[in-house]
């Protein structure tokens, strides 16, 4: 009997705005939808991500990994400046307190804006794919950014509404594949979170 899939694609979700951390992370998501009729569009927002010379790095191995598939990837910007005010006051919180909550939920906003912005329906996130990361955290940050971006829109002439996936992408084996594509893609594989306060020992 063949093994009822655990990964659930939202009814009449045909393209998702994709928030990815990092190649390695989106490698095998972005497989997995591709062989299951959806598109996805690449959103790299990662602005907690310190110094600069590694978010560039990280930046380029995703753009890297959309432009070998010929998908849409979407430059979101660094503007470090901007995240270290939405947590300050959490610097010395520990990983997967509430500076980590606070992080996934400003570059979610930033998500779902964009998404309504393209007039793409649905968005979900790479974060959900690494078992270092709280996917309670990830799931709670991602329902309220599309809260907020429903009933606050950037622009008052975007009604449409946008929802947001969550989902465990570590099922499936997609851990397991997301191993075996940074080693063919030969991807740069970061050893910390991203931020100053994730490199603390």
């Amino acid at each position: 009997m063949k093994k009822e899939s655990s990964v659930i694609v939202p009814e009449g979700c045909e393209q998702v705005l994709l928030h990815a951390c990092c190649a390695p992370c989106s490698s095998a998501i972005v497989e997995w939808l591709l062989a299951h009729q959806v598109t996805p569009v690449i959103f790299y927002f990662n602005p907690n991500i310190h110094p600069q010379e590694e978010y560039e790095i990280r930046k380029n191995e995703s753009k890297r990994h959309a432009d070998s598939l010929g998908i849409e990837w979407i430059d979101g910007d660094y503007h470090h400046d901007e995240w270290l005010f939405a947590v300050k006051g959490l610097e010395h919180e520990p990983e997967r307190g509430k500076r980590c909550a606070e992080c996934f939920y400003h570059r979610l906003f930033y998500t779902a804006r964009k998404a309504q912005e393209l007039d793409i329906p649905f968005f979900a996130t790479t974060l959900a794919s690494s078992r270092w990361k709280d996917l309670e955290q990830i799931n709670a940050a991602g329902l309220k950014a599309a809260e907020m971006v429903n009933k606050y829109p950037a622009d008052a002439t975007l009604h449409e509404p946008v929802a947001f996936w969550p989902q465990n992408w570590r099922k499936d084996g997609l851990q397991e594949r997301r191993n075996t594509l940074l080693k063919e893609y030969n991807f740069y594989n970061q050893l910390y979170c991203g931020c100053e306060f994730s490199m603390r020992k």
